[in-house]
């Protein structure tokens, strides 16, 4: 079993939001360790730099919450997998040009999921309504 993540999920868990008690009474109950490509380690790392800078969150909560990410990374309950970019953004394609006209799909949710199904993942957590309705249309297990 391979269970990718999106952003939100990993903001959830390793920042602070109204979904943090979920993901981490999840995370507490699921010792399997969470995948993720290069891009979506990007964007997480932007996404808690942008929440300080709008004041969403207290001035020095993205490095300490950074940091906190950093360290699931080093024990290895994150794993920030290597993807061929080309083969994600086609694949991307591949969802976009079927589903984006009939469901309204924004371009970084469907590269996180191409991004799992790219890795093989059979589960994927989020906390995006609309990409889990993705997630699942692609067959991938939405357990949150």
């Amino acid at each position: 079993m391979v269970i990718a993540c999106d952003t939100s999920f990993l903001f959830s868990l390793y920042g602070n939001d109204a979904h943090s008690p979920k993901a981490v009474a999840w995370a507490a109950q699921n010792t399997r360790a969470l995948h993720l490509n290069s891009l979506t380690h990007f964007e997480f790392g932007n996404a808690l730099r942008f929440s300080e800078f709008r004041k969403a969150i207290p001035v020095g909560s993205a490095a300490r919450y950074w940091s906190g990410f950093e360290a699931a990374v080093a024990q290895g309950r994150l794993i920030v997998a290597t993807s061929n970019l080309a083969d994600v953004v086609d694949e991307a394609k591949r969802l976009s040009s079927l589903r984006t006209l009939a469901e309204g799909h924004r371009g970084f949710d469907i590269l996180h999921v191409a991004s799992a199904l790219k890795l093989k993942a059979t589960h994927f957590l989020t906390f995006d309504g609309n990409q889990k309705k993705l997630a699942e249309g692609e067959g991938l297990v939405v357990p949150v």
